[in-house]
C-alpha cells in the first residue's frame, strides 16, 4: 500500500456542500483508507515547495495565496497503485473545463485551478510529498470530523457560469459580487475568513 495525500483546497474547506460530497466519496473507503485528517494552514515556504514545479509561471503568486490564505483540511490516504489511479479518475482533470463530466472536479469545482482537491498523483510522488508536509502537520491520526451532509447550498453550476463571465471580462463588477454572495450562502464562515476566501477566489479570475 502507497501512502498520498489529500488537501481540500479553500474551495473544499470552505463550501460546504463540496466538501459534504467529496467527503462523502471519500469516506467510503472503497480501495483506500482515510489515515489521517486535520485542520493546518500551510507557510508559503511549504507550498512554493509543494508547486515548485510551477514557479515562474503568471500564477503562481496566487496559488501561494490561495494555499496559504486559510487553514486548510489536509490528510493522508493508503492505497494500491491501481486504486489511486482509480481515485484520479474519480476525481477528475485539474482544470475545470477539461474535467470528465460525473467527475467531482466537474461536479463541485469553479474555475481553472479553483478544483476543490489536491491528490497525490503516484505512488512516488505521495510518499514524497507525505514525507515533506509531515514535517509540518500530524498526518497519523483523524483529527479533524466532516460531514457528508449539510443545510447549506450548493451553487456551484452558478458559480462557474458567473466566473468564466469573469475571466472573460464580461459583467466582471456584477458576476464577481454575485460570487461573494453566493460563496457566503455556502459557508458557514465570516469576517476577515469569509474576506480572504473571496478574494482568493477572484484572484483565479483576473
Amino acid at each position: 500500500m502507497a501512502n498520498a495525500l489529500l488537501i481540500f483546497k479553500p474551495d473544499a474547506s470552505y463550501r460546504l456542500a463540496a466538501r459534504a460530497g467529496i467527503w462523502g466519496w471519500l469516506s467510503t473507503e472503497r480501495d483506500w483508507k482515510i489515515e489521517s485528517l486535520a485542520w493546518f494552514q500551510p507557510p508559503a515556504s511549504l507550498i512554493e515547495s509543494h508547486y515548485d514545479f510551477l514557479q515562474g509561471r503568471p500564477f503562481f503568486p496566487w496559488l501561494v495565496d490561495f494555499m496559504t490564505a486559510l487553514p486548510l483540511a489536509v490528510g493522508r490516504i493508503t492505497a494500491s497503485g491501481e486504486a489511486l489511479e482509480q481515485m484520479r479518475h474519480d476525481l477528475g482533470e485539474t482544470r475545470i473545463a477539461q474535467s470528465r463530466p460525473g467527475s467531482l472536479r466537474e461536479r463541485y469545482g469553479i474555475f481553472g485551478g479553483v478544483n476543490c482537491l489536491h491528490l497525490s498523483d503516484s505512488p512516488e510522488s505521495g510518499s514524497a510529498e507525505v514525507a515533506r508536509w509531515a514535517k509540518f502537520v500530524q498526518l497519523d491520526q483523524l483529527s479533524a470530523h466532516l460531514a457528508v451532509e449539510t443545510d447549506k447550498p450548493d451553487h456551484t453550476y452558478h458559480l462557474r457560469s458567473l466566473a468564466t463571465q469573469a475571466s472573460a471580462g464580461i459583467h466582471v463588477e456584477l458576476a464577481s459580487q454575485m460570487i461573494r454572495e453566493l460563496m457566503a450562502e455556502e459557508t458557514e464562515i465570516d469576517g476577515e475568513q469569509l474576506q480572504a476566501l473571496w478574494r482568493i477566489t477572484l484572484g483565479a479570475l483576473a
